[in-house]
């Protein structure tokens, strides 16, 4: 059954054709990941689909009666006290006249804010970007569509939020439902979609199955593709200088040929090449010293909560360590401590020798929103070197797709994937042995983040990176750092995949301890309820014995300390203070028994009496 179908679907954007008699369909049950370079129309394609945007041409048919949900990049909040009285209004819900319906929605929007961790009751405005996300993603799943259309549900999410998301989608959200997601996480792609859909010069093509098998399928094609023009144009070649030969080629009268090559030249205008794609290049400047940093005993709190306890670390030339661990847990602190930004409650903090760094920024405060992007890479200049190299600020900044036309454009008019291209092109453009790397994949489609990721993985300078994406963490860090329990941080040979291995052993570790801890008392109970009441021959006279046995016990340990307080005592033989100190401890022990066996004893007499 089909929920939607799109035949010879037209739109564009001024003069830029984003479909182009687009063909598609979705399936009940279907769950697709809709991906592209950025600006190729996907968000437009996604409000068709969602109703909000009209088609300029094609047909668009949708089931009768269908529930379509949409949630957007930056999902909107109606002002209101707290974030249930805003998703109240955002979905409506005062609006429905079937007062049994409205409390059922209500009822599982709590119960899908819980498991968002969301506090219902949280102050509007004091609400992050991140939990306004998973309250509009609560509010979807809460009304139950038949339709479900996502623009990166992961933006602004931590790890933890974005595994949580999946596991809703795989197990709860129902089967015969489908959704339309716009992501550039690849890991939550493979896990949770059975069908690719790729916006490509205004052509959605469909690839059944995940993400890395898409990505098999695409590679084929685009060899297929590139030797088919490399074919074309050497056909075209030989047309064009055969027509260049004049005279003999109109003696031949060959005018089939004639109209070939004027068709040739027809589809070579019209046709539409790939997206460009970025040329990066880092300069790693001078090496730096082997250590680039060296943490010993270092803490820091904020009033009453750790954020680092007793953190030993060290950072040497080369690494690329990834910081793990949910928003607001202290990855910021942690890479301002280490770059000496920041003080340490305690502990003390070495910094190599040499180092060039350069901060990207997931905010991008380095950009100013009044300069253009040529004063903002090249300020006062013409041109960059790069790895000794000279280019041309144009031809520079068209690496990373910034077309001529737009290098005197202000940045404020950018959206946010070109800020992150221009952050990029910023920073590469001057020396730097040391990459601080804060959510670099924000905005940027998958193409643009391989391509990064693999720069940075040949990069022989040194690398903090912070992101929850969780192949980019895998592809880039030979070593993670992440948060244990009260500030306490660990550290792991590799990337997220291997983290994530020893978390969830020891969870299962501490659940089958917690799990034998209850049994043991289960058990402990039963034998107390089976047990006969009051005291067996031998237990009332173990317990008629115990105060004296005690007594002595007590006595000996006043002996023994009193010993050891002379002032001679330091002067015996080491044996002899040893056999003294293995004495307490085994008195000490002792004591502690037998006090528990009297109580225990006393109170099963209590209980018979």
């Amino acid at each position: 059954m089909s929920f939607v179908t799109m035949m010879e679907g037209h739109l564009a954007w001024g003069d830029k054709p984003l479909l182009d008699n687009a063909d598609l369909t979705v399936e009940a049950g279907q769950r697709i990941g809709l991906i592209g370079r950025n600006g190729t129309g996907k968000s437009s394609l996604l409000k068709v689909l969602a109703g909000i945007e009209k088609l300029d041409g094609g047909e668009l048919h949708t089931q009768n009666g269908l529930h379509a949900v949409y949630v957007e990049q930056e999902p909107y909040f109606p002002e209101a006290p707290t974030v249930m009285d805003s998703l109240v209004l955002r979905g409506k819900l005062d609006e429905l006249p079937d007062e049994k319906m409205r409390w059922q929605i209500q009822s599982r929007l709590s119960e899908f804010l819980h498991k968002f961790d969301l506090n219902e009751n949280l102050d509007l405005k004091k609400a992050s970007g991140g939990e306004k996300k998973k309250a509009a993603l609560a509010l979807a799943f809460a009304l139950d569509a038949d339709l479900l259309l996502l623009d990166e549900p992961t933006n602004h999410l931590d790890i933890d939020a974005i595994r949580q998301l999946e596991n809703i989608i795989l197990n709860e959200f129902k089967k015969s439902r489908s959704f339309v997601t716009i992501t550039h996480d690849r890991a939550f792609l493979n896990r949770i979609v059975d069908t690719i859909w790729e916006l490509d010069r205004g052509v959605v093509r469909s690839y059944p199955g995940s993400f890395e098998a898409y990505q098999r399928r695409k590679e084929e094609e685009l060899a297929a593709e590139d030797k088919a023009r490399a074919d074309f144009d050497k056909v075209w070649t030989q047309e064009e200088a055969w027509i260049r030969r004049g005279i003999e080629a109109r003696r031949t009268r060959n005018e089939g040929r004639v109209r070939r090559l004027e068709q040739m030249r027809i589809e070579r205008e019209q046709r539409r090449d790939r997206i460009g794609t970025l040329d990066l290049n880092l300069d790693a400047g001078e090496r730096s010293g082997k250590v680039v940093a060296e943490l010993e005993g270092v803490s820091k709190s904020f009033g009453d909560r750790c954020l680092i306890k007793d953190l030993t670390l060290r950072v040497m030339r080369g690494d690329k360590l990834g910081l793990l661990g949910p928003n607001g847990v202290g990855k910021s602190t942690l890479i301002k401590i280490i770059l000496g930004q920041m003080q340490p409650d305690s502990g003390t903090v070495k910094l190599g020798t040499n180092l060039q760094i350069a901060y990207f920024d997931q905010l991008r405060s380095e950009l100013d929103p009044t300069k253009t992007l040529q004063e903002t890479v090249s300020p006062g200049s013409d041109w960059v070197e790069v790895g000794g190299v000279r280019k041309h600020v144009i031809g520079y900044l068209g690496e990373f797709l910034f077309p001529p036309h737009r290098v005197n454009v202000k940045v404020s008019s950018l959206s946010g994937g070109e800020r992150n291209r221009l952050l990029l092109a910023k920073l590469f453009a001057k020396p730097a042995n040391l990459l601080v790397m804060d959510e670099p994949t924000n905005d940027l489609d998958i193409e643009s983040i391989e391509m990064l990721e693999a720069t940075l993985a040949e990069y022989p300078g040194t690398v903090l990176l912070v992101t929850h994406d969780r192949s980019f963490m895998d592809n880039v860090a030979t070593l993670t750092i992440a948060p244990d329990k009260d500030g306490v941080w660990t550290s792991y040979v590799g990337g997220y995949e291997e983290w994530l291995k020893w978390r969830d052993k020891r969870e299962k570790e501490e659940q089958k301890a917690a799990e034998a801890a209850a049994q043991a008392d289960k058990s402990q109970k039963t034998r107390r309820r089976n047990a006969k009441p009051g005291l067996s021959y031998k237990e009332n006279k173990l317990l008629q014995e115990l105060p004296g046995q005690i007594e002595a016990l007590e006595n000996r340990q006043n002996e023994l300390v009193e010993l050891m307080q002379q002032p001679s005592y330091g002067s015996k033989a080491p044996e002899q203070i040893r056999a003294d100190g293995d004495e307490m401890q085994k008195i000490a022990k002792e004591l502690e028994e037998k006090y528990a066996l009297w109580e225990e004893l006393e109170e099963k007499q209590s209980l018979a009496n």
